[in-house]
């Protein structure tokens, strides 16, 4: 069956491309998308970043000795960064695809199962963006804990500010996960449980390692 199609016109620039304003102001605007989920992406998105600067801060000569480890996090955390923000824009898509999917006709049976399908298809896309940002969530926030005991210490803050938005990140996909899973069927809903149960550990850890750098700050 087909799915509803997405014009160009509908989905937003990439987030990669445009201003802060500009992302701001579509935000703030009586608008389908960005909302929460690109929100999430975009919390990910920062936290990796945050992950890499640390990172690429810990690249002096005293540093030598942790150099292949600080490599690979910055590798990592600027992959982690590049599909976050491919999140951020699949988000949008996503959203919108579930409302021309609702806007489907359904005057007659066949158009009636051909929209269900839709509607369906459209919400697990939905809520594997969130599900997919949790994943990154997780990945960077372990890269930021790995990070913390050789990080160059005028940055360490940094390495806080990651966790939190790390931990926003997990928190809002939570949300946006629960809200597509519950209008679907159980058969398809139950396959995001696990990321669900994912959220609150990553919350607790990123917790933790905020402590950590709170810690260090106050020492």
């Amino acid at each position: 069956m087909s799915q509803p199609t997405v014009s160009p016109q509908q989905i937003a620039p990439s987030f990669g491309s445009v201003t802060l304003e500009h992302y701001l102001s579509q935000l703030a605007a009586k608008v389908p998308a960005p909302g929460g989920g690109a929100v999430a992406a975009l919390h990910a998105a920062q936290a990796a970043a945050l992950v890499a600067m640390v990172a690429r801060y810990t690249t002096r000569a005293k540093d030598a000795a942790n150099r292949p480890v600080v490599d690979r996090i910055i590798e990592a955390a600027d992959a982690a960064l590049a599909r976050s923000l491919a999140l951020a824009d699949a988000d949008a898509a996503a959203f919108t695809a579930v409302g021309a999917a609702y806007k489907l006709p359904k005057a007659t049976d066949d158009e009636v199962t051909a929209r269900t399908a839709a509607i369906e298809a459209a919400l697990v896309e939905a809520a594997r963006v969130p599900a997919a940002v949790v994943d990154e969530a997780d990945e960077i926030l372990s890269l930021a804990a790995e990070l913390l005991p050789i990080g160059n210490p005028n940055v360490v803050t940094d390495i806080g500010a990651a966790a939190d938005a790390a931990r926003a990140a997990a928190m809002s996909s939570q949300l946006n996960i629960e809200i597509n899973v519950s209008s679907l069927p159980a058969a398809l809903g139950d396959s995001f449980a696990a990321a669900l149960l994912r959220v609150d550990t990553i919350a607790a850890r990123a917790d933790a390692l905020h402590g950590e750098v709170l810690h260090a700050v106050r020492s």
